[in-house]
């Protein structure tokens, strides 16, 4: 399941305009790079896969079309354990592997999929796995077992059938319960993980993911200088960029010289720094 109903608040207000599962890291859309990363695993379509939305969920409805299965979320979103909640039927009796769509996770030794395997390998089936990164404070507040969670977790049929469709979230309601029985376990993540709930992480995502030389979309239209930005299908940019990200069909004129930033449309520059 990729959780995809947030309302992004921090990334505001790139998300005033687009859902959060949908801003694009390196060109992509962060949700149609899950559901990539799922396929890697030899998991997709609607039997397989599920993805719930409610914020701007139109969008997120037909940008997944019949690629998975669609839980639409009614006002407000449920959080990430009503979400799941919500979705018990469908589960019915499997485990499952929920995954933020906002986590940007990159691992060269295996793109663009199968980079979560270790995840997977070995799972009981019973316990709760989460996959992790060492922190720098082990024992900083939000941290299991001394890591931050990087993004997806497993959890067994036996804890997701009681859950609420109603407001709720993993953490309180399965993670540390878990934790607190001896049933929870982290796995490491050894590749890149970045968060990119705000406009600084979103920045630093997309240049993991451009490189040093930068990613210009061909359908982009680039006549001034470009340095290690990355440039959507559609964009014009006849102005300076370094650093920065330029959303499909947005334009930089020819008198702006944009650095650290997200320009969005004609008229939207978000400072990422």
């Amino acid at each position: 399941m990729v959780l995809a109903a947030g309302e992004g608040t921090r990334l505001r207000p790139l998300t005033e305009r687009v859902p959060k599962a949908l801003c694009p890291v390196g060109n992509v859309p962060l949700l149609d790079r899950a559901l990539a990363r799922l396929t890697g695993l030899g998991l997709s379509g609607p039997a397989a896969v599920a993805v719930n939305a409610c914020y701007l969920g139109e969008q997120v409805v037909q940008r997944v079309g019949a690629r998975a299965h669609l839980s639409v979320e009614p006002g407000s979103p449920l959080g990430t354990a009503g979400g799941v909640g919500r979705l018990r039927d469908w589960i019915d009796g499997r485990g499952v592997l929920v995954g933020n769509a906002d986590a940007y996770l990159a691992d060269p030794a295996a793109p663009p999929g199968p980079d979560i395997t270790t995840l997977l390998d070995g799972w009981d089936g019973e316990s709760v796995r989460l996959l992790g990164q060492p922190a720098a404070d082990p024992g900083a507040p939000g941290t299991f077992d001394g890591h931050v969670f990087t993004g997806f977790s497993l959890l067994p049929w036996r804890l997701v059938r009681d859950l609420p469709a109603t407001f709720g979230d993993l953490v309180r309601a399965v993670w540390r319960p878990a934790e607190a029985a001896g049933r929870l376990t982290v796995v490491s993540y050894r590749g890149t993980f970045i968060d990119t709930g705000t406009p600084a992480d979103y920045l630093a995502a997309n240049l993991h993911a451009a490189g040093d030389g930068g990613l210009i979309d061909p359908a982009a239209t680039v006549t001034g200088p470009c340095h290690r930005s990355v440039v959507g299908a559609g964009a014009t940019v006849r102005g300076a960029v370094s650093r920065s990200v330029i959303w499909p069909n947005a334009l930089v004129g020819a008198d702006e010289h944009l650095h650290d930033v997200i320009r969005v449309g004609a008229d939207l520059t978000v400072r990422a720094a």
